[in-house]
């Protein structure tokens, strides 16, 4: 009898101590899961969206730095001679880069967004509830994910943009342009362009961010809808591009020019220079703007395709966590 005694003691003690620990558990785990979802989630967005647009993207490079007058009809030319010259999957030259960069950045930003927004939302009281938190911190947490993503993956946007410019002969492989970069123009070469991006992708990021989770957060309070059909997001998700590419679009041009300056034989140096140097050349529209349109058909497309995948992808998994804790 004793020992029936102290068995049940010990299970009552049990009893009290592992309900505490699991549920430390529980929220450690939720934690990570949640992290390891938007990571997944931004990846893939990232992926599906830059693939989708992969031609017209290196067709804007290719006009923003050189000199060549752009317009709809020249790309249309560009991209026609090189599909001849250099076959079907040439338009798509580059995006084996991009894709080391695109899939690392995109997980990044996301990501980080979701954490930022819920710092922001636990300062300013409303528990992380993105939709619920004023216009300066949504603006903030978008800038700031924006930010950490590029500051991390700088160097590949680098490589990406080298390749996108250059014929297949001049460098092999992703690794081939980091040797020649490194070994004839120096390893500070690498970041050539990384103050136009930081200054860029700060507004680009904030109103990008906030244009889709201010009209995610009208469409709910309009149509008592909590979640807003997929071509609703795509819709959101273009206008959130075109503000944000719009308003960030010169930056990108000279960030272009100075990235590719050692194979285009001009000697960009400082974000100034470069501009004045555009602007004398080629003029204001034509030069700091030169390829603004084809990014209005490009910019809203991808945008729309990444949050749209991003909140698709995250619903999922949230489904098939719920199911397998169902069946547990």
């Amino acid at each position: 009898m004793g020992t029936g005694v102290h068995e049940k003691q010990a299970a009552l003690t049990q009893g009290e101590v592992l309900p505490r620990a699991s549920s430390s558990q529980s929220n450690g785990l939720k934690h990570t899961r949640s992290v390891l979802n938007s990571l997944f989630s931004g990846a893939l967005a990232g992926a599906v969206a830059k693939t989708a647009v992969a031609p017209l993207d290196r067709t804007k490079i290719i006009f923003q730095v050189s000199s060549a007058r752009f317009s709809a009809k020249e790309a249309y030319k560009l991209i026609y001679r090189t599909y001849l010259n250099e076959g079907f999957f040439s338009l798509w030259r580059g995006n084996s880069a991009t894709m080391v960069r695109v899939i690392p950045y995109a997980a990044i930003q996301f990501c980080a967004h979701e954490q930022y927004k819920s710092l922001l939302g636990g300062y300013y009281g409303f528990q992380g509830n993105s939709r619920a938190l004023p216009p300066v911190p949504r603006l903030l947490a978008g800038s700031m994910a924006g930010t950490t993503a590029a500051m991390l993956t700088y160097p590949l946007d680098m490589v990406r943009a080298r390749m996108a410019v250059t014929p297949k002969e001049m460098y092999s492989n992703i690794l081939h342009v980091f040797v020649r970069i490194s070994r004839e123009e120096g390893l500070k070469t690498l970041y050539r362009g990384f103050t136009p991006t930081m200054l860029g992708v700060i507004p680009y990021a904030g109103l990008s961010f906030f244009t889709y989770e201010t009209l995610k957060k009208i469409h709910a309070e309009h149509s008592g809808r909590s979640q807003p059909y997929s071509y609703e997001r795509l819709a959101f998700g273009a206008c959130a591009g075109l503000i944000g590419q719009s308003a960030s679009y010169p930056l990108d041009v000279v960030r272009r020019r100075m990235q590719t300056a050692g194979v285009t034989g001009h000697t960009y140096g400082t974000i100034l220079g470069t501009m004045k140097e555009i602007v004398s050349e080629e003029g204001v529209i034509r030069g700091l703007y030169k390829g603004l349109s084809m990014n209005w058909v490009k910019g809203p497309i991808a945008v729309g395709i990444s949050f749209t995948t991003f909140d698709l992808t995250q619903i999922l998994l949230k489904k098939l966590h719920q199911m397998g804790y169902t069946v547990r």
